[in-house]
């Protein structure tokens, strides 16, 4: 074994933050959802909305990347992106994704599994109006997830983009750009704890109906 590796085999964390038990769980899997967040924004953790996105494609090649979770309510968890990128392609064609918000400072992560949608035209303007001036133009100039031939390239189409709009007041929403909500049929929350003996409780549904379930760790 290279010194690398065994460097790797010796980490050890210790999960010693608490339990998760069935009598302190919130009634719905949203609202302990929001228990979850707010304990991560008051632990002043980096981007605790961040989320590891999985997705797959038609013939069963898997991908994940990190994007930022921009709301949920009991419908579910929404987020945005272009349209015609990698993601886009593989919800398109799949119809269900996974999501996981590592809270690792917290010794907590929450799993999401479930179908997805497209947000209405009006809820995507309704947060477009709301981002950045320069992240409204960089999505414009970005054609996301295609091969391009270097940095230079991207800047070239920004700065197209910003004379384009140079006059307008609002940056107006890209034909190829919007939100995805992911519908949960599991949402599962896990709590480490010490030997390994995890707390894993997990919301499911079925026939419109939520049960709550332990998981062996």
């Amino acid at each position: 074994m290279s010194e690398a590796n065994a460097t790797l085999s010796s980490m050890r964390v210790s999960h010693d933050a608490g339990p998760l038990e069935e009598a302190v769980l919130a009634g719905t899997w949203h609202e302990q959802l929001r228990e979850w967040f707010d304990a991560a924004v008051q632990a002043e953790m980096s981007e605790p909305n961040a989320m590891v996105l999985a997705t797959a494609d038609a013939d069963g090649m898997p991908s994940s990347r990190t994007v930022l979770c921009k709301g949920f309510d009991q419908r579910g968890l929404v987020f945005f992106t272009n349209y015609t990128s990698a993601k886009s392609h593989d919800l398109a064609s799949t119809g269900v994704a996974a999501a996981t918000f590592p809270w690792l400072a917290l010794q907590r992560q929450v799993n999401v599994r479930g179908t997805v949608e497209k947000l209405t035209a009006e809820e995507t303007t309704e947060y477009w109006t709301a981002r950045p001036r320069g992240s409204q133009l960089g999505a414009w100039a970005s054609p996301q997830s295609r091969v391009v031939p270097g940095r230079s390239a991207l800047e070239s189409s920004l700065n197209g983009i910003e004379r384009r709009f140079s006059d307008a007041e609002q940056v107006p929403v890209p034909p190829h750009w919007g939100g995805w909500r992911i519908l949960p049929e599991s949402v599962e929350f896990w709590q480490g704890r010490p030997d390994r003996l995890h707390d894993r409780l997990r919301f499911r549904r079925e026939n419109d109906l939520w049960t709550i379930e332990r998981l062996a760790p």
